[in-house]
């Protein structure tokens, strides 16, 4: 007989998901899971755009409820995608009611999808929009410390409203230039992998102050639960390593990450 997965616990202080991507996910119809997770006190969703092709899905869903949104951007995969086309539709809407950064960008050289010299054209000009937007930024960045520090750091004066380094899985030198400045990281169901201990280890030396929860799904299901498709309704299983990790009480960090939270993308509530 197999063993009974632990229930997903449900929390007094509501939690903020900062990056998840609803168009992605395939078990259950968008209904049952955004009930799900107002179930176990997810106050907000964030969807993520990742390509010219779903900007405008991103816009859609961020219409599903009133706590749902969005954020508009190329991920690096699809930066031989971008075109002149895609960065006026990004500018055109950066600045909607439902839509609160510019995103997802970066670099990815773990893959490399796209030409690197074409990744970091495209990471500019979105870094571009974002300053003349003032919106914040949700960034990858997999295998490219080095080059997503020489760009952000290019923006250094510029990029005001700063934003995360999501999915945080780079080494504690990009993780210390972001922390100091002034950026989140973003901490997932990785934070919960047995082999993720340099994970955990930017964990313990990120503030508490500068962390943000996301779950990314429906990729990096959290323990107890790999194997099935993640969802933003598996965020208190983040939020419960994290407050192992740091030794912190678990109020204090649903408390800290939520203000985090607001203070990144929703500053003005």
């Amino acid at each position: 007989m197999s063993k009974k997965r632990r229930e997903i616990p449900v929390f007094d202080h509501p939690i903020i998901e900062t990056h998840c991507h609803l168009d992605y996910l395939r078990d259950r119809p968008l209904e049952e899971t955004l009930a799900e997770a107002q179930r176990v006190n997810i106050e907000r969703v964030i969807t993520i755009a990742v390509s010219p092709e779903n900007l405008a899905t991103v816009r859609e869903l961020s219409q599903a409820a009133p706590w749902v949104y969005g954020t508009q951007g190329v991920h690096p995969h699809d930066a031989e995608k971008y075109s002149d086309a895609a960065e006026a539709e990004i500018r055109a809407h950066a600045c909607d009611d439902k839509i609160v950064a510019v995103g997802e960008i970066g670099l990815d050289y773990f893959y490399d999808n796209a030409d690197r010299d074409v990744q970091r054209e495209v990471f500019r000009r979105q870094l571009q929009i974002a300053c003349d937007t003032d919106r914040p930024v949700v960034i990858h960045s997999r295998d490219a410390d080095d080059d997503t520090i020489t760009i952000l750091k290019e923006f250094e004066s510029t990029l005001r409203r700063r934003g995360v380094i999501h999915s945080f899985t780079s080494g504690p030198g990009l993780a210390q230039y972001a922390l100091d400045q002034g950026w989140c990281l973003g901490f997932n169901g990785i934070t919960t992998f047995n082999k993720a201990e340099n994970v955990r280890d930017i964990v313990r030396m990120a503030p508490i102050e500068q962390i943000l929860l996301e779950t990314d799904s429906p990729f990096l299901t959290p323990v107890p639960y790999r194997g099935k498709e993640n969802a933003p309704f598996y965020i208190p299983f983040v939020a419960e390593k994290i407050a192992e990790v740091k030794e912190l009480p678990l109020e204090s960090v649903l408390a800290k990450t939520y203000d985090n939270s607001l203070r990144t993308f929703f500053p003005r509530q």
